[in-house]
């Protein structure tokens, strides 16, 4: 990918300050318009961005072109909720009138993740589109095709000027960016490490952040739960994708009394999923994105090994490819506890009370959300209040759902992304108050 120069970079957020000035002024139907167009866009190549994502990350096929059909929807849930979201709100007070409106804050810089290329960018862009700001965008390195396309995918919104520019640039460039007085605020979706960094620099120069990091999900199965519906889910939560993802479910928690049936038909099921050849509709499991990426995740496992953690299915690496892996015998002091592993590994631990499951979820330093798999859903409800995570799923993996807020806390990150709350982020939430 050729990189380009920091006074291209400034140059190009200084041209979005001048589409920022056009694309606010719109109104709102104007903007919702353009998102209709983004979506149909979308639906029409969905088989060439698809092909881009599978080419730059190897994500198999089947799964890319998900990735995309679940951007088109993103889109259809803002096209029908934005007017709504954004309308002005009358709010009591003792003056003759006063009310709440909410209005852009200019040009945003977006700094996103290899894991899902299209994903990750769409819900960050497309609700604040509709609020009316702009974007520049520092994407992954490794994902130089989605990258491209992505800038063509958005700016089908506006014939007549852009409202989203890539900067290739170095990593290390991001902070001289989110100082230029034209950006407003940053949202970055990655590592802790990068998610600190971005936030000292925002903080130097009083700027707005919404960080989406890390995490490290417990999936909590009690012991009545039903368990030919949860397997599957479990091992969905934490295959899918080739592990590559924030809110997989790294830790899965079995209460003690099923703990050996639970693992001997997760170890069955993942032993048929099917794996091999990106291009074909049906692998479930490709090689990830890397080929560094895989001999982290190998290290991380043997040091937990050597700790006395037991592979039981899996633990081989070839290149990029990392075998579908099961581990037990693992401690809450071991490598693939402590750490985010971003890979197909799946750590199995029994407890045998909730408070156990509960102290066990919440021994991490991320919090980004936490299922629970219970016949008891009151049960499981007042549970909920005990964790300390971002977001709290019954019955069900944790998932990115437009209409959902996203978010974490701890080492998680802050801020939110989708739903309603996604539109506030990096609005002026402006009162106008009359005497």
């Amino acid at each position: 990918m050729h990189t380009i120069s920091l006074q291209q970079a400034f140059e190009k957020t200084e041209k979005m300050q001048q589409s920022f000035v056009r694309w606010k002024s719109l109104p709102l139907t104007e903007r919702i318009t353009g998102v209709k167009k983004i979506r149909q866009n979308l639906l029409d190549n969905l088989e060439h961005y698809a092909k881009a994502i599978t080419e730059d990350m190897h994500k198999p096929i089947a799964q890319s072109k998900a990735e995309v059909k679940k951007c088109a929807y993103l889109c259809d849930y803002y096209i029908d909720n934005a007017q709504h979201y954004l309308q002005p709100r009358t709010i009591e007070t003792g003056w003759s009138k006063s009310y709440i409106t909410f209005e852009p804050l200019g040009v945003l810089l977006g700094v996103m993740p290899w894991n899902y290329p299209f994903w990750q960018v769409f819900r960050f862009v497309i609700p604040n589109l509709i609020l009316g700001n702009t974007f520049v965008l520092k994407h992954a390195s490794n994902v130089p095709l989605s990258a491209k396309l992505l800038q063509e995918a958005v700016n089908v919104a506006c014939d007549d000027y852009p409202v989203y520019l890539n900067l290739f640039l170095p990593g290390k460039e991001v902070s001289e960016v989110i100082a230029h007085s034209v950006v407003k605020a940053v949202s970055l979706t990655g590592s802790e490490a990068a998610g600190r960094s971005v936030a000292e620099t925002a903080g130097k120069y009083l700027k707005k952040c919404v960080l989406e990091l890390g995490g490290s999900n417990a999936l909590i199965v009690l012991n009545d739960a039903d368990l030919d519906k949860t397997i599957d889910k479990a091992v969905q939560a934490r295959m899918q994708n080739a592990g590559q993802s924030c809110i997989a479910a790294k830790r899965i928690l079995v209460h003690r009394s099923i703990y050996d049936e639970f693992l001997k038909r997760y170890i069955d099921r993942v032993k048929q999923l099917k794996t091999g050849d990106k291009w074909d509709e049906t692998t479930e499991i490709g090689a990830m994105a890397r080929e560094d990426l895989a001999i982290e995740l190998d290290n991380q496992i043997q040091k937990s090994v050597a700790m006395g953690a037991k592979v039981c299915i899996g633990g081989h690496r070839k290149d990029a490819f990392f075998e579908p892996t099961v581990l037990t015998d693992v401690t809450a002091d071991m490598p693939v506890f402590t750490e985010e592993t971003f890979g197909p590994v799946a750590v199995l631990m029994p407890f045998d009370t909730d408070d156990e499951a509960v102290k066990l979820s919440n021994q991490s330093s991320f919090g980004l959300g936490v299922s629970l798999f219970t016949a008891d859903v009151q049960k499981a409800e007042n549970m909920a209040k005990r964790f300390d995570e971002g977001s709290v799923y019954i019955n069900e993996m944790t998932i990115s759902d437009p209409a959902v807020p996203f978010g974490g806390v701890k080492n998680s990150g802050y801020g939110r992304e989708l739903s309603q709350f996604a539109m506030y982020e990096f609005a002026n939430i402006k009162p106008v108050v009359v005497k």
